[in-house]
Order: C-alpha cells, then structure tokens, then sequence
C-alpha cells in the first residue's frame, strides 16, 4: 500500500500536537534527555522493538544522556507521512516510562 505525503499544513497542524518534536528539513525530529547513559540505551532499545512492529524505521542516534530520532518515509520520496507520524506518537507514549524529557 502506497503512503502519500503530507501537506506543509497537515504537517504543522499534527506537530502542534507533538511537542518537542519539529520539521528538519525533510524530516520529523525529536531528542530526549534522559537521566543517564544506561536509561538512554535502554529508551533506544524500546523504540527499536516499536519500529519494528511497524516496519518503519528512523534515524536514530545514542548520546550519553541523549536519544535523537530522525524520519521520513522513504518510499514517499522522503517526504513525511502518516508512518511517521505514528512513529513519532508512539515514541512520545513510551518516553516518560524512560524518565526521558
């Protein structure tokens, strides 16, 4: 099933219900600040197992209190999509059991 890309106004409106997260670039983007290296490792762990069970997969990046997440869709040109958005909502469901900020 093909995703299409989302308008520069569906975009806005679904990142005002994300904070935190934004548009860079071609891609929607968030970091966290966690307690520590170790609760940062496991938090990647977390949303690779999310990633997954969707199929869908950012760049994403482990600092020593810090976890970065990049993505677009791929096989939409880059574009942003609806995956990603799903993605993004899911990781913001998950970070708070992390201590992530």
């Amino acid at each position: 099933m093909a995703v299409e890309p989302l308008s520069q106004k569906e975009i806005e409106d679904r990142l005002a219900e994300l904070p935190g997260w934004s548009l860079d670039g071609d891609r929607l983007a968030r970091s966290y600040q966690l307690g520590s290296h170790f609760a940062a490792a496991a938090m990647v762990v977390h949303i690779a197992q999310v990633q997954d069970a969707l199929d869908h997969h950012s760049d994403l990046t482990l600092g020593y209190h810090t976890v970065s997440l990049a993505v677009n869709t791929h096989s939409a040109g880059g574009a942003v999509t609806d995956l990603d958005f799903d993605l993004a909502r899911r990781v913001e469901e998950l970070a708070p059991g992390h201590g992530a900020s």
